[in-house]
């Protein structure tokens, strides 16, 4: 059985997986407006080569979401240090004639099949399986009340940071009102993508009828109207003609409306007029209870059953606090590793596979801290490790010490070999390459390398594994 191994430096990209991690760091909606058609194209010694199908889209990913897109991608490969996005040409060339075409005739409104193409309810997050809490009581009552009572509360505001459950609200709602009345359900990127290409195709009396005449509007992340001057005038006289014939206005955003920045004030005021509601931080209760859930969810989405230890369904929800999209992406981590090693990860593992969710900075990893703790590990000084000699107790740990920081920082081999007495880098090298061998055959090295580097990357916390 394979050993967890964590030196991404010979790892080749799993693009599918780098996308499932994108889709649940950036979200469903985001994902599937702009991300979800980039291809891979190559993998070269320090960057990745992708594809998207339109300049548009390009632009937009490399302006909102490239670096963030880059993170998630060192993850899995830390040489990798760029992205380099290409235009498929055959799309190009196909965007440019369907304006044209839309140009050329009159009778064809560009948003034609905008409720198809753009109004994504998801059958899946519903009320039922919405999660509560302390910390998002009064959001959850509140778009229930709004589903039950049209107008109500009019407009919804929901707030909150990242991967608190907001989309998932104004889904439930969605679901809910969706029965008896015509339902947009739109993030603020869609509207403003849909906007541009309707102005493009000259489409934008069929644009204003469309979304001035359904009985529900839900938008989601309306913080990313930002600057947009002109949309920002399109949908304040939407949001207008629709408070006036009576349609209910659901809408999400990160924070209050009144910090939200280059949004005019007389949209802010809008917002406020209505009842305003905030998703906090989940609390540790709320935090065990989504474990729990998740976990059962999966024992009936496979047919082998799942067994995620207590103890590390206790770690994750008392050390992932951030939100409630990473919690539920621990969850998955530790479901894949099982998958693919055939067993459920130990402590130190679990601590490995979730390294860049737990808040770990890279930058309180270094050399020095690796040498020290090495050398307490096999009980000699750094000035021994750090020597000249050969001798077989002194050269594993050194060994030990050069892998370890091979793999736990981004320092290069020539930088390495200056930490350890300057030594040349086909030195460090061959550490490397000897402490890899003795992982795949000594079970025992395994065992060291795993403690070692749980107590690096938690020398704060408790060690004990």
């Amino acid at each position: 059985m394979n050993k967890l191994n964590t030196n991404t430096q010979t790892v080749n990209i799993d693009w599918n997986l780098i996308q499932s991690e994108i889709k649940n760091k950036l979200g469903q909606d985001i994902y599937e407006s702009w991300l979800k058609k980039i291809n891979f194209v190559e993998e070269f010694n320090n960057y990745l080569l992708l594809s998207v199908p339109t300049r548009f889209i390009r632009d937009w990913i490399t302006s909102r979401y490239l670096d963030q897109i880059l993170q998630i991608v060192k993850n899995h490969k830390k040489d990798l240090i760029r992205i380099e996005l290409k235009i498929d040409e055959t799309n190009v060339n196909k965007e440019e004639n369907d304006i044209e075409s839309l140009e050329n005739n009159e009778n064809v409104s560009f948003i034609k099949d905008s409720y198809l193409q753009y109004n994504r309810i998801d059958p899946n997050k519903k009320f039922e399986n919405f999660i509560t809490g302390s910390s998002n009581k009064l959001a959850y009552e509140a778009s229930l009340k709004v589903s039950e009572n049209i107008s109500h509360y009019n407009p919804l505001y929901i707030y909150g940071g990242v991967g608190m459950g907001k989309t998932h609200l104004l889904n439930s709602i969605g679901l809910e009102l969706k029965k008896n009345n015509k339902v947009m359900f739109i993030s603020a990127e869609r509207f403003m993508y849909q906007f541009v290409k309707s102005i493009k195709a000259n489409d934008m009396v069929k644009f204003k009828e469309y979304f001035r005449n359904t009985d529900i509007l839900l938008i989601d992340d309306i913080q990313f109207m930002n600057g947009k001057e002109a949309m920002q005038e399109e949908f304040f006289h939407t949001f207008n003609a629709l408070l006036d014939k009576g349609s209910q206005i659901i809408i999400s955003a990160d924070r209050a409306p009144n910090k939200l920045i280059r949004i005019q004030e007389r949209i802010k005021s809008r917002f406020s007029g209505g009842l305003v509601v905030d998703i906090q931080k989940p609390d540790n209760e709320l935090r065990k209870k989504i474990v729990e859930k998740k976990t059962e969810e999966l024992n009936n989405l496979y047919s082998e059953n799942v067994k995620i230890s207590q103890e590390i369904q206790d770690f994750i929800s008392t050390e992932i606090t951030a939100s409630i999209r990473e919690l539920v992406g621990a969850i998955n981590r530790i479901v894949s590793f099982s998958r693919i090693y055939n067993k459920m990860p130990n402590l130190a593992e679990t601590k490995v596979v979730l390294k860049d969710l737990l808040n770990i900075s890279e930058n309180k990893v270094t050399i020095d801290l690796i040498q020290t703790l090495v050398c307490k590990f096999f009980k000699i000084s750094k000035n021994e490790m750090l020597s000249s000699r050969r001798s077989r107790y002194l050269v594993r740990p050194r060994q030990t010490a050069i892998y370890l920081t091979k793999i736990l920082t981004s320092k290069s081999l020539p930088e390495i070999g200056r930490e350890f007495s300057n030594r040349d880098h086909t030195t460090i090298i061959h550490s490397v390459k000897t402490i890899e061998k003795l992982k795949e055959k000594n079970s025992e090295m395994v065992d060291n390398i795993n403690k070692l580097k749980n107590q690096i990357l938690y020398n704060n916390k408790e060690n004990e594994i």
